[in-house]
């Protein structure tokens, strides 16, 4: 998939008698490539071969002699093969994983070349993989940027990691999430639609209230030029609990945005309906725009809302709405917000006065503080006091206490030259036990051009504090750069909120409306503070730069362990994946050691991922996107292993060997034998006691891999760890020791298995796969080649040429007509065996003679699931299923 590294495919048709077609790589605009079909009777696309001297033949396939095969990688969407680059053919150059085309193995030149004669029987290793798997070889990748353990899809759903709802009308078109652990209920906002979901099983004992447009507003949305079936709708966009039995919801309503009451009932009711008589207005407190960046927060009855009040987007405000409050919103002036996006809203208090309490927004805008002239991209962290009720005389129903600070997240660089991470993604606030000072999770993009990098950074609610308590940023004229306030600032200082901590004995403000006019004056003229906001160790906990996807939603769990707290960050990404992960700081100002533990293809389609929302209850993360919303569980340590090495390697703070496996780690369990390495991940420290070396070969899978002399085999190991480092050994007869495979030219080892450029009798044997890593070594795979000699496959070849020409499988519908003919294949599969022969043979007449035939012969359709693996895709067309092989005379 397309967050995954290219893949090395030797491919070719084993059977074919003149023609040996390699892969078809179907090629979607940013995604890898992937192989769709291995064998004879289905096309390839190779029209960027004509390019390299060989032959196309019909229908842009190429041409190559009996015994031919050639090898075929990711490249670019150019249409010309590209040159190998090193002595690994096709080895993928970094960064081309995205990039598909056809290319060859290097050669005289470095071009597409052809191989050996009688080399079709090389091709029968890679026939056989689509029975034993052994087929893929990853082209390389930095081991510690990758993950420990990936869990795709179908993984996730057999092992009961996750559960999915889709809606029920197939599709979610998901907007909004509230997660009720009081209730035990996960409420979800979608296209029309508001759902009720049972928390520990989300796809089941769903409610749903179906809530469209007001009649006339779908009609007069289209009238003004929006997409009837993207925009015209009512996507709940708000979505907060208002009382004991009661949720506040909002919806775009076709850009005529609305709200209403939704009933609830008490804990254990179970019930869930609109309340049609609530329904009101909903201006200033959703946006018009589905899509649009959004951000709010429900605080005693009052919402507040960050967005574009106005239906063509140009009103940036604040709002709050509701409640007792007085209703409050900023000011149409660009010092305030400058065409902002905003990210996300919270509630802080700053101490035990709830009179303290501030709303502080996230958001990214414009900024011209730099050099006063140009326009740049800064994020920002502003606020509000909770108790604002605008001026007397100045600043009237608008918010008198707002100011704002930037946000940075950079990487220190050499002479001071940092590089900056400006465009703000998405924020987690990680509350502590105590409710107080919560650490700040920010995720961060680049704005550059020139490359594309994401980082999280960590903020203390102190050093926020401290800059919103220090100097205001000041500018005394168009052509002065900006600076610190240098002059006497009004008391009560502006952005304070009025309280008995804040007063003075001999000056008491109950209210903002009794501030003086000049404090409201210089609170209008100075909203930025001169100072910034740096992270934790001024610099971020996480970097990663040129990904396949993109970062955009994170979640933090704090998890006790056997050393001490850990903070896992769950990362989302817009291919439908979240990556769980870990910082380990080793010093003050030294960069972080990233940990990705685990990657989760949660969402089988590669869909940018919206929201993601954490039940520390439940050990639950609830993941949301456009398709649907997804319940994935925080950890499954049996998943790691069976062994205490591969427990101790995983470096999971929620998993520990318990003696017998992996499994939660429970600070308060009565347990004492508990061991972890989260730090080191170092086996031999934890494990000492233990077997770190798994040679248990009876149990270890076994492989059967055919490769015809003089032409290229490839012998496939994929250990479970893609951290792993793997060493190859051969047995070349029974009575013969183990020896260490020796690479060379000839012999190659890949990351992901053992290619045989030029394959020789001599190489026959029992080849085994060790995976190390830390110390730990385990058996993966052993694999029995086996090399048939050319002389054999020469002999079959003479005997068909002096016989009967073969006859193909079927030539017509009638599949009686097939008695007594003789398969073509047949004479190379005696050279094998015979034990796999009827799956070759219903897998080739579904091939060439379609569905129909097998229909009537009562045999089981499931042989080419087996066979490629249980890929489902669009069929071809029945004219080219039904084709007759090439060369095979037609009678």
């Amino acid at each position: 998939k397309a967050p995954f590294p290219p893949r090395l495919w030797v491919c070719g048709n084993p059977f074919a008698r003149s023609w040996v077609e390699p892969c078809l790589y179907k090629t979607w605009p940013g995604r890898a490539s992937r192989p769709a079909a291995l064998l004879a009777g289905q096309a390839a696309l190779l029209h960027p071969l004509q390019k390299s001297g060989l032959d196309p033949g019909p229908a842009g396939k190429a041409r190559l002699r009996p015994g031919e095969t050639i090898l075929a990688r990711p490249a670019r969407h150019s249409g010309a093969p590209e040159r190998a680059r090193s002595s690994l053919p096709c080895q993928a150059k970094k960064g081309q994983a995205r990039e598909p085309v056809v290319c060859g193995c290097r050669g005289s030149g470095g071009t597409m070349r052809r191989r050996g004669a009688g080399g079709v029987l090389a091709s029968l290793a890679a026939w056989w993989g689509l029975f034993t798997g052994s087929l893929v070889a990853d082209c390389g990748a930095a081991k510690g940027s990758l993950p420990r353990l990936r869990l795709s899809y179908k993984d996730l759903l057999a092992t009961n990691r996750s559960l999915l709802f889709f809606g029920h009308r197939g599709i979610l078109d998901f907007r909004s999430l509230y997660l009720d652990e009081y209730r035990d209920r996960l409420f979800i906002g979608g296209k029309d639609t508001l759902y009720s979901l049972r928390l520990d099983q989300a796809n089941m004992d769903a409610k749903e209230i179906y809530w469209p447009p007001l009649p006339g507003q779908k009609e007069e949305c289209f009238q003004k030029g929006k997409d009837p079936v993207t925009e015209c709708a009512n996507y709940i966009r708000v979505l907060y609990p208002l009382n004991r039995t009661h949720l506040f919801a909002c919806g775009t309503g076709a850009f005529h945005p609305i709200c209403a009451l939704i009933y609830v009932g008490h804990r254990g009711e179970h019930v869930f309906s609109l309340d049609p008589t609530t329904i009101e207005s909903g201006r200033g407190r959703c946006p018009h725009e589905p899509n649009r960046a959004f951000a709010s927060t429900f605080i005693g009855g009052d919402l507040y809302t960050g967005l574009t009040a106005d239906f063509l987007g140009r009103d940036p405000v604040i709002f709050r709405t509701m409640g007792y409050r007085s209703s409050l919103r900023t000011e149409m002036d660009q010092r305030l917000l400058n065409a902002p996006k905003f990210v996300a809203a919270y509630l802080i208090p700053d101490n035990d006065d709830r009179d303290n309490d501030k709303v502080y927004f996230f958001f990214t805008e414009k900024a011209a503080e730099p050099d006063g002239k140009g326009r740049a991209i800064f994020s920002r962290v502003g606020r509000i006091c909770v108790n604002d009720a605008g001026g007397q005389r100045v600043l009237v129903n608008k918010w008198s206490t707002f100011n704002k600070a930037r946000l940075v997240c950079s990487v220190p660089g050499p002479d001071g030259i940092d590089t900056y991470f400006d465009e703000l993604e998405d924020v987690f606030l990680l509350r502590s036990k105590d409710g107080k000072s919560p650490d700040v999770y920010a995720l961060f993009s680049t704005i550059s051009n020139v490359f594309q990098g994401f980082a999280i950074c960590v903020y203390r609610m102190a050093d926020i504090w401290e800059v919103f308590n220090g100097p205001f940023a000041h500018k005394g004229g168009p052509d002065h750069q900006w600076s610190a306030y240098e002059g006497k600032v009004p008391y009560p200082r502006p952005g304070v909120c009025p309280s008995k901590t804040t007063n003075q004995p001999s000056r008491q403000y109950s209210s903002t409306k009794d501030y003086p006019d000049e404090v409201l004056q210089f609170a209008r003229a100075h909203p930025l503070m001169s100072k910034s906001v740096y992270p934790l160790h001024r610099r971020p906990v996480l970097v990663k730069t040129n990904l396949q996807h993109r970062l955009r939603q994170i979640a933090v769990d704090r998890v006790e362990a056997e050393d001490g707290q850990y903070d896992v960050m769950f990362i989302g990404t817009d291919a439908g994946s979240v990556l769980k992960v870990i910082a380990l700081q080793k010093g003050n100002f030294a960069a972080a050691e990233e940990v990705i533990l685990e990657e989760l293809q949660v969402f089988k389609m590669p869909i940018p991922i919206t929201e993601m929302e954490i039940s520390v209850k439940r050990q639950m993360l609830y993941v949301g996107s456009r398709v649907g919303v997804a319940q994935v569980k925080l950890h499954q340590c049996e998943t790691y292993g069976t062994a205490c090495a591969e427990c101790c390697l995983a470096r999971d703070p929620y998993c520990a060997w318990d003696g017998l496996t992996c499994t939660r780690y429970q600070p308060s369990g009565k347990r004492r034998f508990r061991r972890q390495d989260i730090r080191n991940g170092n086996p031999m420290h934890q494990c000492l006691d233990q077997n770190l070396t798994v040679d248990n070969f009876d149990q270890a899978e076994e492989k059967v891999v055919y490769g015809t002399e003089h032409n290229s085999t490839f012998l496939e190991c994929i250990p479970k760890s893609p951290q792993a480092g793997v060493q190859w050994f051969v047995r070349r007869s029974p009575e013969e020791l183990r020896d260490e495979v020796k690479t060379d030219d000839r012999i190659m080892k890949t990351e992901q298995g053992l290619l045989f450029r030029k394959v020789f009798r001599q190489d026959a044997g029992m080849y085994y796969c060790k995976a190390q890593e830390h110390g730990f070594t385990q058996t993966v795979t052993k694999i029995v080649l086996e090399v048939i000699e050319s002389e054999q496959l020469e002999q079959v070849f003479q005997r068909e040429q002096e016989e009967e020409p073969p006859r193909p499988p079927c030539r017509g519908p009638d599949p009686r007509l097939l008695h007594g003919q003789r398969m073509w294949f047949k004479d190379i599969m005696h050279l094998i065996g015979y034990g796999n022969l009827q799956k070759v043979e219903e897998y080739c007449e579904r091939v060439w003679c379609g569905d129909r035939q097998l229909r009537h012969k009562g045999r089981p359709l499931k042989s080419k699931n087996m066979l490629d693996g249980g890929r489902k895709g669009k069929g071809k067309p029945h004219n080219e299923r039904n084709r007759v092989p090439r060369q095979a005379a037609a009678t």
